[in-house]
This record gives C-alpha cells, sequence and structure tokens, in this order.
C-alpha cells in the first residue's frame, strides 16, 4: 500500500481540501495517510508557506493542489511501486521492510535532530565553564584537580600567562610590556620572569596575589563564548537564523583574528623583518569574539538544514509505522 504524506498546519482550508480529496481516492488508489503538522514537527522552515505540500513516493505536489494532480500522481507512484514489486528490486524491498519498524538508531535520530543545539550549547558550556573552574579550585586549595584541568586542557591552548585571564587576584590580566596596556602592571613587573620564557609562562598558574589564571588563553575564551552566547540565542529563536554569507565569515571573522594573530606571530620570529608587536587583552577578545561570533552565525544555521531534513525523515517514518498498527 503507497503511503501518502502530508504536511500541513492549523487553520489551513487548503490543508483540508486535499485531506477531502485524498479521502476521495482512497477507494481508487489504496493508501495510508501521513499527516505532519510544521510546527509541531519543527519543519516550519522547511515548508513554510508551502503547505498544503503531498509526498507520494519520490513524488512531490506543493500548493495548489487539485483532485486532479493528486490521481495522476497517486498513478504513478502506484505504476512504480508494481513495477520495483514486480522486477524484486532488493534495494526497494530492503527500504520498504526498514520502513515496517523503528529501530532504537530511529528514536536516536530523532531526538538528536530536535534537541542538537541543547547538546552542542551544554558541552560549549562545559568547556568555557571548566576553564574558569580550574583557577576558582586553586582558590579553594584544591591544587590536585585544577592540576589535571591546566594538564588536559594545555593540549588545546597554549595558556601563556600574559596572554590569559587571572581570577581572585590584583588585576585581570598582566600583559607583557610590549603590548603596552596602561594602568596594568606587566607579567614581567608582577612576577619578576622574563616574558619571553614561553615555558615559564606556560607552567606559571597564578598565586594567592596575583590570581590565578584561566585554563584558557583570552582569545579562546572569547571565541567558545561568543560561540556559547549565539547557540544560546539561536535555541532560544528557534533556529530561525539564515547562515550568514561565507563571504561575512571571512571578512568579519578570519580577517581580523588572522591580522591580530598571525602579524603577532610573525613579527617574534628570529627574523628581523617586522616590527615587533604583542596584542593586547582588548584585541585579543574583540577579534576572538568576532571569529566565535561569525563562525557560529555560518555554521549553526548549515547544521540546522540537515538536522531539519533528518526530522523530516524520522517523522515520516514514525508516523507511517504508527498508523500501521492502529
Amino acid at each position: 500500500m503507497l503511503t501518502v504524506t502530508l504536511y500541513i498546519k492549523e487553520d489551513c482550508h487548503l490543508c483540508t481540501e486535499v485531506i477531502n480529496n485524498l479521502g476521495n481516492l482512497k477507494e481508487e488508489f489504496p493508501h495510508r495517510l501521513v499527516v505532519l503538522d510544521i510546527e509541531k514537527e519543527d519543519l516550519t522552515q522547511k515548508y513554510g508557506e508551502k503547505v498544503p505540500v503531498v509526498e507520494i513516493g519520490p513524488y512531490t505536489i506543493k500548493a495548489p493542489v487539485n483532485i486532479k494532480t493528486l490521481r495522476m500522481t497517486l498513478g504513478a507512484a502506484q505504476d512504480r511501486a508494481d513495477h520495483l514489486g514486480n522486477i524484486n528490486d532488493k534495494a526497494h524491498q530492503k527500504r520498504v521492510e526498514r520502513g515496517k519498524k523503528i529501530s532504537t538508531a530511529d528514536r536516536f535520530f530523532y531526538w538528536f535532530s530536535n534537541h542538537y543545539m541543547w547538546v552542542f550549547n551544554f558541552f560549549v558550556f562545559l568547556y568555557v565553564g571548566l576553564a574558569f573552574l580550574a583557577p576558582i579550585l586553586m582558590n579553594s586549595g584544591l591544587e590536585r584537580p585544577a592540576g589535571f584541568i591546566y594538564t588536559i586542557y594545555r593540549r588545546f591552548c597554549h595558556q601563556l600567562s600574559f596572554r590569559s585571564w587571572f581570577l581572585f587576584g590584583e588585576q585581570i590580566a598582566y600583559p607583557r610590556a610590549l603590548a603596552n596596556v596602561r594602568g596594568l602592571m606587566t607579567y614581567a613587573e608582577a612576577t619578576g620572569f622574563d616574558p619571553v620564557n614561553l615555558e615559564q609562562a606556560q607552567s606559571f598558574l597564578g598565586n594567592a596575589i596575583l590570581g590565578y589564571k584561566t585554563a584558557l588563553c583570552q582569545r579562546d575564551v572569547a571565541i567558545y563564548s561568543s560561540i556559547l552566547l549565539f547557540g544560546l540565542v539561536f535555541s532560544l529563536a528557534k533556529k530561525k537564523f539564515k547562515s550568514i554569507p561565507f563571504w561575512a565569515w571571512v571578512v568579519f571573522g578570519m580577517v581580523p583574528i588572522g591580522l591580530d594573530g598571525v602579524s603577532q606571530l610573525i613579527s617574534q620570529l628570529p627574523f628581523d623583518i617586522f616590527t615587533y608587536r604583542e596584542s593586547t587583552p582588548f584585541l585579543r577578545t574583540l577579534t576572538g569574539g568576532l571569529f566565535g561570533l561569525t563562525t557560529a552565525w555560518f555554521g549553526y544555521p548549515l547544521v540546522e538544514e540537515t538536522m531539519e531534513d533528518t526530522r523530516n525523515i524520522m517523522a515520516k517514518k514514525i508516523s507511517a509505522v504508527k498508523s500501521r498498527k492502529q
């Protein structure tokens, strides 16, 4: 028997008309009707004002949908199904068998496609939160668990003290003198360490006077915090934001962080070619924030398009299986 999927929304008289027409054609073309409300299934972005939309096998009919079009499409779908059955098409048979039951994987993917943003947000929050938990633990005298966090995060971030935020100390940051940040004691003045010794700057976690550094540098904190912020807004807005153009991601996200970070790196190579420069906490935060924001704004809506397709497929399958049992 054919399965007909109808996408509707509330207060849609055209949708009611399609249901009535399909009912009139059911004796001529026996079929199982699966009705999906696009608002309840979170498919508004895909179908929106297009409803009613009818899917019959590989064929899709969009509004306006009349009984003549339905009859032609049902006939074509029935002929196709009969042909595939007659030639004993194995791929078709497997699809039919898979469509008769809902697996654990089906349930998981349907759940994940509806809740993936909260999963993403949770893990980004955990990643940023643990970076701030490390100095909190240090300040509480719990050096061993704090040290474990620093060690793990060192695989993902340089953790240079003069490019990190500090909590519970005299200042929120201790930049190198080259950064020329007014109003802040420099890293060398505060610690007495050689600012060129990167290994020492990485291993220094802080103390009771200066405070304790976060497990992520200033730029990384800005990147992941802005990703988290956009992710929360995107979720609360029901994932209705469109992806920014690729050029906007490059111009406003990649170029600023590239100019700030790469120019700093190149200038500090052992070649006397470029003027030696050190970025400031403000510039690291600004460029990192722009990169994180534009990356999330470019990427998350694209992920939503894929997840919307998954929701569509799973919702149809689950509804179809349930209708067979009724």
